[in-house]
């Protein structure tokens, strides 16, 4: 290819100024419509009480120079270090919990969209749009939206695996640094070692020689382990366990979730993944797993089962729910499989003279159900928010101020807690007091284990603790208008001194 060539491709591939700024402009309006449905629906805050953890930790690591979600205690109960330092700069720059945290979640989302878009241009040649749709379909997808102004590393997690998937797809042989980027997301989210299973394939698939797959591994590993092992060591330090804390609680809470049936698992996994856009790109998808292994796109294909892999992996371990927030991840190169199968079809001729009719239905559809779905995500979104905070954050703040400095205060749902008050605190999750993990969901024990600890009072939804609950005297009920609206009780503050 001579100069003027690769010119001219290199000018095709690269976005424009202004399809950078319509990106951003992307963002800001649907972040923008978000915060000002939660505002209107209740007040600004965060969809997930775990988002409140995250800013505790940052704020100690800020303000304090620990790692601890209570001061003078250090722990391994933030699953996303990484994601915890970030949020650490906004409390350092005075701009946290709340500016910094929606800042950092829009400027995921940004660079996801441009992600999607730039790798729609490598994949697929004929693509070379007026607008970035690809890039737009993206910033106003609901899930993504949600995600990034949950508080969480959600989206995070999504571009580094989506970029690593990318880059495999496009046919990258960086090894060292794919091995960088799987190292990185581990800091995220642990389950970036899925991303070792399509890496090593693409490897031995791929490469022609022993010597070439030889090489390939050692730089892969030599850039994963630079990055994993003191991810390992610093876990150990904390807790003595080489994975985070939630990462052994999460097992143990979700053990009935565990034994419902694989069928029922199933229907959940994909109601939660096709809520939304992702019903209409179904077809697409499929054409993409037919196209890719007519074509033996390696590369492709083991991003395929990556995806697959990952959402069966998280429906077996963890329940999908939160709108399905464990499955997000997996989310953008699910979609970018149907947009791709749609792109190539338009330059076909499969249905010759109803192929502008077929492609024009797609199209509408597409964009229809995406701005659809914008609009109740937004509304979603609000009321999520809403259920945490005139749950969790009003408990916290209320306990703060009206439970008598020294008590011992036993909860579920920690994070609030832990950014709004100051009192000692036995954790129930497991996060910051591992030691209840074997016996989490059995209440007598949990009666016992209270009682040795000291707790003078408990915070629970009664639903979710029947018989600690059904002695144990309320002093302060939340009174949130979202628990009852969903047949939940509010949450509640009892007295368990005479326990």
């Amino acid at each position: 290819m001579n100069s003027i060539a690769r010119a001219s491709l290199k000018s095709s591939l690269d976005l424009s100024g202004r399809d950078l700024a319509l990106l951003a402009a992307a963002v800001v309006l649907g972040a923008g419509v978000y915060l000002l449905a939660s505002f209107f629906i209740y007040h600004i805050g965060f969809p997930l009480d775990d988002s409140w953890i995250h800013l505790t930790y940052a704020r100690n690591l800020a303000l304090h120079g620990q790692w601890a979600f209570q001061l003078g205690h250090p722990s391994a109960g933030s699953t996303a270090p990484l994601w915890t330092f970030f949020l650490a700069l906004g409390f350092w720059l005075g701009l946290a919990p709340y500016f910094w945290t929606y800042f950092l979640g829009g400027l995921t989302l940004f660079g996801l969209a441009v992600l999607m878009e730039q790798i729609t241009r490598r994949l697929i040649s004929t693509y070379n749009p007026r607008l970035p749709w690809i890039g737009l379909f993206f910033a106003f997808e609901w899930h993504f939206l949600w995600a990034s102004m949950s508080g969480m590393e959600t989206l995070l997690h999504a571009f580094l695996l989506t970029a690593v998937l990318a880059a495999l797809m496009t046919g990258s042989r960086r090894y060292l640094s794919l091995g960088l980027l799987t190292g990185l997301s581990v800091w995220v989210r642990p389950d970036g070692l899925t991303l070792l299973a399509p890496i090593v394939l693409v490897i031995f698939l791929v490469e022609k020689s022993v010597a070439e797959k030889g090489r390939a591994l050692v730089l892969y590993f030599i850039g994963f382990g630079s990055l994993f092992v003191p991810y390992l060591l610093f876990n150990l330090w904390l807790s003595g366990t080489p994975m985070p804390n939630t990462f052994y609680a999460k097992q143990t809470e979700y053990a009935a979730w565990q034994a419902r049936s694989i069928l029922d698992r199933l229907v959940v996994l994909l109601v939660r993944l096709l809520t939304g856009p992702g019903v209409i790109l179904v077809p697409g998808v499929i054409a993409s797993v037919v196209l890719s292994i007519r074509r033996r796109a390696w590369p492709t294909i083991a991003s395929m089962l990556w995806c697959g892999g990952y959402l069966l992996l998280y429906i077996l371990r963890l329940p999908a729910y939160q709108h399905g927030r464990y499955l997000m991840p997996a989310m953008p190169i699910f979609f970018l499989f149907g947009l791709l199968a749609f792109l190539e079809f338009q330059t076909s001729a499969l249905f010759r003279h109803f192929q502008w009719m077929v492609k024009t239905t797609w199209r509408i559809s597409l964009i229809l159900v995406t701005l659809l779905f914008f609009g109740l995500g937004a509304r979603s979104y609000g009321e999520d928010v809403g259920l945490i905070e005139s749950e969790m954050v009003v408990t916290a703040k209320w306990v703060s101020q009206n439970i008598p400095a020294g008590a011992v205060v036993a909860a579920h749902d920690i994070g609030a807690l832990g950014y709004f008050d100051s009192h000692e605190l036995v954790d129930l999750a497991g996060l910051v007091s591992p030691e209840v993990i074997p016996f989490m969901r059995d209440e007598n024990r949990l009666a016992e284990f209270l009682s040795q600890h000291g707790a003078n009072y408990l915070i629970a939804f009664p639903a979710f603790y029947p018989e600690l609950t059904r002695t144990a005297k309320p002093v302060f009920v939340s009174g949130g208008k979202f628990a009852p609206l969903l047949g939940e009780q509010n949450m509640a503050v009892y007295d368990w001194s005479g326990h």
